[in-house]
């Protein structure tokens, strides 16, 4: 068991299906406990003196074909620590459950909304989960930003009593897959850090960068250099002065047959550590750039 003093949001994005949890605490860690998701199936948190099975437990019977009421009630009434308990869950349908036990270390209280609920304990404000509430639904952008956003709010109104240490966000697709790990869409944690939701925040951009630049990759092997050259812009965007943003977006241009402005990005990488220069001599032998040998050199000369 572990007593954790945490706000959390679980919802589900109407418009992608896509399923998320989100929470902050005073605790190291948060995300080793409170924070669980399966793609096409739903999402948990437990939270309060937190049971760890709930997540397992809670999310086997939502792939079981529960909905999340009835998975949650299942669950609380075969636990003797109940009324101990906080946990929340969302089901691939949108149902919502969320269970606050009479013993949970004041303030605690949840409120529920359409396809998500907040949820909050050991808080400085009864005001926290309404606050989350307004912020989640007012929010735009992506799931993981309105989930961020209530996070936010959650802070603003007091947020955990004795302050704050950790956060994570776990958002999955809504697509049940016998490859779950493709389904991942965002999984970040924050375990030690004066502010997490805001190192939470900065995470999810690089987070996007990587992925941006991972799909401009494949599209560039693929023949598919419109679509790459797309991918690689909307990371530089997120993450312009990253040298390895900038490395990597040098070699989509590269095979693009952009070469004044793959030099430009490849300089960048290249003034940031010189190891980039020497990743980019042995990516020819390795085939991830075949018959581009000589244009390399020539890079790598004119680059010292």
């Amino acid at each position: 068991m572990h007593l954790m003093a945490t706000y959390s949001i679980v919802a589900r994005d109407a418009a992608t299906g896509n399923l998320g949890v989100a929470a902050q605490s005073h605790y190291f860690g948060v995300g080793a406990v409170v924070t669980w998701a399966e793609p096409g199936v739903g999402a948990v948190a437990t939270q309060a003196l937190a049971d760890l099975g709930y997540g397992p437990r809670g999310l086997e019977r939502l792939r079981g074909g529960a909905a999340a009421g009835e998975a949650l009630r299942v669950l609380v009434a075969e636990d003797e620590g109940r009324e101990l308990r906080q946990v929340a869950l969302v089901d691939a349908a949108g149902g919502v459950a969320v269970h606050t036990g009479k013993a949970c270390v004041a303030v605690a209280g949840h409120r529920t909304g359409d396809g998500y609920s907040v949820q909050g304990n050991m808080l400085r404000s009864e005001g926290t989960w309404d606050a989350m509430a307004a912020a989640y639904e007012a929010a735009e952008g992506e799931l993981a930003d309105r989930m961020i956003a209530a996070l936010h709010a959650a802070e603003g109104a007091g947020g955990d009593v004795r302050g704050r240490q950790s956060a994570a966000l776990r958002v999955v697709s809504s697509q049940r897959s016998d490859r779950p790990w493709e389904e991942k869409r965002a999984d970040l944690r924050v375990d030690d850090h004066r502010d997490p939701v805001g190192e939470l925040a900065r995470l999810l951009a690089i987070e996007r960068a990587n992925q941006r630049m991972d799909r401009a990759l494949v599209s560039c092997r693929s023949g598919e250099f419109d679509v790459a050259l797309e991918h690689q812009a909307a990371a530089r965007e997120l993450r312009p002065e990253d040298p390895q943003i900038r490395f990597w977006a040098g070699v989509v241009l590269m095979y693009a047959g952009r070469d004044t402005e793959a030099r430009d990005s490849f300089r960048v990488a290249f003034a940031a550590d010189p190891g980039w220069r020497e990743l980019l001599r042995r990516l020819g032998p390795a085939g991830l750039l075949p018959n581009a040998s000589a244009w390399v050199e020539e890079v790598l000369g004119s680059e010292r």
